[in-house]
């Protein structure tokens, strides 16, 4: 009886005092307490190695949160975590700190054995660790604390195999842990969050301290807000320390009493909710800082990977290292014949071309490619290696974007990366920034020591193929000298029938667009005039640009109803339009316009025709002649064909031709060219290719889904 109303009389106290910590507590400015938080702060200058010794204590804390909750059934698991604890223990400064963590621990235990103001025990605690580094004190105080809540529970849950701990707990009254679970339940609990919330904090201060001070300095603002922030947490994580310490001392001398005290859970439950805000706080923080320095790092990645191009290298191996992988603890690429890893060194020494796309690249440009790599292959003197280097978003990764990057990666016969995260972000930016990336696959070419033959190899290669090899701006300007606006220039490497045709003296038509009335009407016309007129007449319907859908379903249409002869799939179609855009792109790269470059005037032409929503018309003899009009002019000089056939015994049937359409042009007409903004280079002035007008430039968004 008289050790029951000991007891009464000692919990009131407790009571009493958690009323006046929950006032306090409730009514507490962080910022008015801030100048007495610092005013304890005097760091000597020691620097302490505090990681080795926050591992010890949060491999004890995670332990003893565990046990409460799962009781005995990671015994051996924990044993194994704590013999590492031991081993990580072995470091120097350890017998340094032992004095000052015994020091804190006894004075948690005698200051909160008795209740007392967890504000003033609070600042005596900063006050012992006056000397130390913010990120110091709160590890120190933790350390203090977990020899405390360690001591505890080894005495209470040996107690019931081990005689001595039954003995020590006896003396101490400590309360039979298992058999009083339900009652303890909510002290636990609120006990175990209020633990994890301030190990949390401690964790992230000292994240701070370990950021690299070389990427980020302490009066940066990610880093100062922080910092300013950085004393009240520690000063709140020092509280939660007496308080959990506190809620400790108040298990002793409560052995076989049911305790179920919701005044104390909720008071550890309210300051657990405010030290867990603060952790938020931090860790977002801690966020922005790693962000700045992630771009801190890029942006000197980023720069070294400039002055490295600009270096002379004895082979390419430290240009693909910086490109694709640096370290040499897996093979980055994949080989696609193989399907096996390998690694960089098959690239030595060789010309590369890195293909860059997103997971957009077209199979038509993947098809005409794997033909092109594979007669490369074949020939010893134009030998290339090509890697793919795909860009893809992370933020926008999922499981179909996965899929489709394993499936392009099976169907190409050359190397890519594995894991198209293995590639730094700051050669995306390079990618972006130097070579000019967008959306559209670029082949950036690659000489044997790594310098740059090409920034954009892809138009050379879609206009000569492996002619074009090694790539260089001297070999493209070479090929162009060679070169004269023909048919031969127009369909070269797409159908060889053309050039038979050609070759064979015959009158070649090359139409396109999609309007199939004036399609059915223009073949008719012209068919019946060769029959009718006796001359030789090949028709070649060459499609639409950018219609691939679409163009599926005119070839299906031409099956059925054989106009003519048609490029018979949607590769050919798109490789025609393709190349023309790489002629136009490859003339701009080299400072052409349309007043001083005849092939440059006459591709613009032909694209500008295929911006029209009717037909048009390129009739061809031989190598060079060439008349070209747009549908209802093509038509029209057809069907006026009497009026200037007497023309062509002295002049030939296509430059009679020519004249014709020349004289009944109209003045007044609608010109369109249209060219994809992704691929750079858009020339600034583009004249009509009817009236050497100047066109206005307009802006247009369009989807490609058809």
């Amino acid at each position: 009886m008289a050790s029951s109303n000991l007891r009464q009389l000692q919990a009131a106290p407790n009571k009493m005092q958690l009323k006046k910590e929950r006032r306090m507590f409730s009514t507490s400015d962080d910022s008015a307490m801030m100048k007495q938080v610092q005013s304890t702060h005097a760091p000597d200058g020691r620097e302490i190695d505090v990681k080795p010794l926050i591992q010890i204590v949060d491999e004890i804390l995670i332990q003893i949160i565990a046990r409460s909750v799962e009781g005995h059934e990671h015994v051996k698991k924990e044993q194994e975590t704590l013999e590492t604890a031991v081993a990580l223990a072995e470091f120097d400064m350890l017998d340094a700190l032992a004095f000052i963590i015994n020091k804190i621990s006894c004075e948690l235990s005698c200051k909160c054995s008795g209740g007392g103001d967890a504000h003033a025990s609070t600042m005596v605690l900063l006050n012992y660790l006056s000397s130390y580094s913010w990120h110091a004190k709160v590890v120190l105080a933790l350390a203090a604390f977990a020899v405390i809540f360690g001591e505890f529970w080894l005495v209470a849950q040996s107690s019931a195999s081990n005689t001595l701990a039954k003995s020590v707990a006896l003396l101490k009254q400590l309360p039979d842990i298992v058999e009083n679970s339900v009652s303890l339940r909510p002290q636990f609990d609120a006990l175990n969050k209020l633990v994890k919330a301030a190990l949390d904090v401690s964790m992230c201060i000292v994240e701070f301290k370990e950021l690299p001070s070389e990427y980020i300095s302490e009066d940066v603002p990610p880093m100062s807000v922080a910092s300013a922030h950085i004393p009240i947490a520690t000063y709140w994580v020092i509280r939660s320390i007496v308080a959990c310490a506190s809620q400790i001392a108040s298990l002793i001398g409560m052995r076989n009493e049911a305790m179920s005290s919701a005044s104390e859970a909720w008071e550890l439950s309210s300051l657990a909710h405010k030290v867990a805000s603060i952790f938020e706080h931090l860790k977002n923080q801690l966020a922005i800082c790693y962000q700045y320095i992630d771009e801190k790092r890029h942006i000197e990645a980023f720069h070294n990977l400039i002055r490295l191009f600009e270096t002379v290298h004895v082979d390419n191996m430290k240009i693909m290292r910086a490109l694709i992988y640096a370290k040499d603890d897996i093979p980055p690429l994949i080989d696609g014949t193989s399907k096996l890893r390998v690694s960089l060194e098959v690239l030595r020494r060789k010309h590369v071309l890195l293909l860059i796309s997103d997971l957009d690249i077209s199979q038509e440009e993947i098809m005409i490619l794997d033909n092109l790599y594979k007669d490369a292959r074949s020939r010893g003197e134009t030998y290339y290696e090509m890697v793919w280097i795909p860009v893809v978003d992370k933020a926008t990764w999922n499981e179909v974007n996965k899929q489709k990057f394993e499936y392009l990666q099976s169907s190409m016969p050359w190397y890519s990366v594995r894991d198209p995260f293995i590639i730094e972000p700051s050669v995306i930016k390079y990618i972006k920034e130097v070579w000019h990336y967008t959306k559209r696959a670029i082949l950036v070419a690659l000489d044997p020591q790594g310098r740059l033959s090409s920034q954009n190899a892809l138009h050379m290669i879609w206009i000569w193929g492996n002619l074009a090899f090694p790539f260089t701006s001297e070999k493209e300007e070479s090929l162009w000298k060679q070169e004269i606006w023909s048919l031969e220039l127009l369909v070269d490497g797409i159908d060889p029938a053309v050039l038979d045709w050609m070759t064979e003296g015959k009158i070649i038509c090359l139409y396109g667009g999609e309007d199939l009335e004036w399609i059915e009407t223009f073949t008719k016309t012209a068919m019946n005039l060769a029959r009718t007129s006796n001359f030789d007449l090949e028709m070649v319907y060459v499609g639409k640009s950018n219609a691939k859908e679409r163009m599926q379903r005119m070839i299906t249409t031409f099956n059925s109803k054989r106009f003519s002869y048609f490029f018979p799939n949607v590769t050919s179609i798109w490789f025609f339009w393709a190349r023309l855009e790489s002629m136009l792109y490859s003339k701009l790269q080299h400072g052409k316009t349309v007043e001083n470059d005849k092939i440059m005037s006459e591709v613009m032409t032909v694209l500008s025709f295929d911006g029209s929503d009717r037909g048009w018309a390129i009739f061809c003899r031989g190598p060079s002649e060439m008349a070209r009009a747009k549908g209802d002019t093509a038509l029209t000089s057809l069907r006026d064909f009497d009026k200037w056939k007497h023309n062509i015994e002295q002049d030939g049937w296509v430059p009679a031709l020519n004249d014709y359409i020349k004289e009944i042009q109209q003045p007044h007409h609608c010109n369109r060219l249209i060219l994809p903004g992704s691929t750079g280079g858009i020339p600034q002035k583009v004249v009509c290719a009817e009236c050497g007008r100047q066109m206005e430039k307009y802006f247009m968004y369009r989807c490609c889904v058809e």
